[in-house]
């Protein structure tokens, strides 16, 4: 929940957003148009996000209730660190591909100490050793290496991105927990328990997103951005609008 407040705080101070005037004619009658520079294709996207949500609705937030409902804590947990403790491995190597050593050995660390005493993750001795996790993907190395984000896009069932983010996905996804099984039937499975557990760890938050946001479409987008900034930075983006495309570190 603390994450997400920062995620709100940080869509609130840093949205962008300009506002266009009201039609000639009609400026007593028309409220002002919010409008951002990073979303040229938002009816699109706005589409796709009815789509999203629908299917979010009907199938995958009922089979997460479930989930949350009926597995025991002890076991989602254990189920959420050995992923956890897969994807910081890439995490590990993206550290390192953004001319972070010193982080990127912190996080083979906490991989190694996981991995054995850990039990091959199950237990997170790697917090209790103070070896934090620091989630880093393809994305986010690909904006330290200067690449802009590009326009916001919406994903069919992903969710939320951007063009680099988007281009960054495949490369993400080789190295995804999934792919470990040697069998199509194991690899589906351990998508399928990826999905399942990172929709009911937000549960919580898209409760409290149906309570406080009048536009979800808006919110979500701004919060997406200004995270992903803050994530490239490591969390000291400069102050800018989201229309400039370079949100990669300055050379």
């Amino acid at each position: 929940m603390k994450r997400l407040g920062a995620v709100v705080a940080a869509a609130a101070l840093t949205a962008g957003c300009a506002t266009s005037p009201a039609p000639a004619g009609d400026a007593a009658s028309a409220p002002a148009r919010l409008v951002s520079p990073a979303d040229p294709w938002e009816n699109w996207n706005r589409k796709v996000f009815a789509f999203n949500d629908t299917v979010d609705e009907n199938v995958v937030r009922p089979v997460a209730e479930a989930y949350r409902d009926y597995v025991p804590q002890l076991v989602r947990t254990g189920v959420g660190n050995v992923l956890g403790n897969i994807r910081d491995a890439w995490s590990a190597v993206n550290q390192f591909l953004q001319g972070k050593p010193a982080d990127g050995l912190e996080m083979s660390a906490r991989v190694v100490t996981n991995t054995t005493i850990g039990l091959f993750g199950l237990l997170d001795w790697g917090t209790q050793l103070r070896l934090d996790r620091r989630s880093e993907d393809f994305g986010q190395t690909l904006g330290v290496w200067g690449a802009g984000p590009g326009p916001y896009v919406v994903l069919p069932l992903l969710g939320p991105s951007s063009v680099r983010d988007t281009a960054g996905w495949p490369v993400d996804r080789l190295f995804a927990p999934s792919r470990l099984p040697e069998t199509d039937a194991g690899s589906y499975a351990v998508l399928a328990t990826e999905l399942l557990q990172a929709r009911s760890d937000l549960l919580d938050t898209t409760q409290l997103l149906d309570q406080v946001a009048l536009d979800r479409y808006s919110f979500v987008r701004d919060a997406y951005l200004s995270r992903r900034l803050d994530q490239v930075y490591d969390g000291a983006p400069p102050l800018q609008d989201y229309g400039d495309e370079g949100d990669s570190p300055a050379k």
